[in-house]
């Protein structure tokens, strides 16, 4: 059950969260000698996990042609530091996490439950040609390989933990990464032998990568849920969004990522 003192500080939160817009809304109208109404365009920011970027970039652009007034802002990172972002109050209209329990941190800043639009599975990345002939979960441990994870707040890191304690194997990364697309960068520029990445990345990155599969990743599938901020600025626009993603088009664009269904 929820107390009193519970929902007197989430209403006190809103209230600053609005107050705050507010204020940053005058000065700009202070600024710019205009009001709200004097401008032409609308932005809609989204804030989405970096798997997500190739997929997500795709329906801004399938939006943004159906509503040729509005600009969509993709605020792409590792899920934890988005959470973190929207905690503090950035200015988030959707949310797309990659797994549940981050989008959970943050269910009172969302209008309503999240919905499930997709699922991802972990795997590794080598470079091209595989110099250091990767064949498994097993040979991420070598000691000459050269290993990159994501940290173990991000989704994927949390993956990569669940998959390692399943097989046995105790991995000693030369980095933690903030989120999976830095951690394929590296990989991309040779400089890590490997890295723990999801398929949708392997796929994003053609030849310049090769996939070794890990057996049982189905084991730490993520779950991607997606949900309309309680303070969202575009609340209409937010949904048709938030549905853009969860209906045929989005399927559409999730699918040819690599991404699974819900």
């Amino acid at each position: 059950m929820t107390s009193s003192f519970q929902m007197n500080s989430l209403g006190m939160k809103r209230w600053a969260r609005r107050g705050a817009a507010a204020g940053a809304a005058l000065i700009l109208m202070a600024v710019g000698g205009c009001s709200p109404g004097g401008t032409d365009r609308t932005t809609l920011n989204v804030f989405a996990a970096a798997s997500l970027t190739e997929s997500f970039g795709e329906l801004k652009d399938t939006f943004e042609r159906e509503h040729p007034d509005v600009d969509v802002r993709l605020n792409l990172a590792g899920s934890s530091a988005l959470a973190r972002q929207i905690a503090e109050g950035a200015p988030a209209d959707v949310f797309a996490s990659a797994d549940a329990d981050t989008m959970a941190d943050v269910a009172d800043d969302m209008d309503g439950p999240a919905r499930t639009f997709a699922t991802n599975r972990l795997t590794i990345a080598v470079p091209a040609g595989n110099p250091r002939d990767i064949d498994g979960f097993a040979d991420l441990a070598g000691p000459d390989v050269t290993l990159v994870v994501c940290q173990p707040q991000v989704p994927c890191g949390n993956a990569t933990e669940t998959l390692a304690r399943a097989s046995g194997t105790s991995l000693s990364p030369a980095s933690e990464e903030q989120d999976v697309k830095d951690v394929l960068a590296k990989v991309v520029t040779g400089e890590a032998d490997a890295g723990l990445v999801y398929a949708t990345d392997v796929r994003s990155a053609g030849d310049a990568v090769e996939e070794v599969p890990i057996p049982g990743a189905d084991e730490a599938v993520n779950r991607y849920p997606i949900a309309v901020s309680a303070y969202a600025d575009e609340p209409e626009l937010a949904t048709e969004f938030r549905d853009l993603v969860l209906g045929e088009q989005g399927r559409a664009a999730l699918e040819k990522a690599g991404f699974g269904t819900p």
